[in-house]
């Protein structure tokens, strides 16, 4: 009895031993969240990036824009040394504030859709 114990014991670390994958197929795993982590998180973040600094450089004087704080407002100035520019909110009133407060730039979107509008009509 103690026989047939030990010889079911050895076949069965034995039929393990043969069924045991090789150490890089457990990477696969990990190496599949990381491409996924690209392509869904790190990629998209990026190219917002990317579409943000080129909406901040293309701030010009007298372009209607928005703050992320809700206020409409025109560029009078902008100081590029102190990444800073003054708003013109209404005929008084003047607001200075950092560049990257601004979230919308309603002149440019106006001159990308007429531009976008004129090569649909050619």
């Amino acid at each position: 009895m103690l026989e047939n114990l030990i010889s079911i014991l050895i076949w069965a670390q034995a039929e393990t031993k043969s069924n045991q994958e090789p150490f890089w197929m457990n990477l696969f795993l990990p190496m599949g969240i990381l491409v996924l982590f690209y392509f869904i998180l790190w990629r998209p973040m990026q190219k917002q990036e990317k579409e943000r600094k080129m909406l901040l450089s293309k701030i010009k004087k007298n372009d209607r824009v928005l703050t992320s704080a809700g206020i409409y407002g025109t560029v009078v100035a902008i100081n590029e040394t102190e990444d800073e520019l003054t708003l013109k909110v209404d005929d008084s009133t003047r607001i200075r504030m950092t560049k990257g407060c601004i979230s919308r730039n309603f002149s440019n979107e106006e001159e990308h859709q007429a531009q976008s509008n004129g090569k649909v009509s050619s």
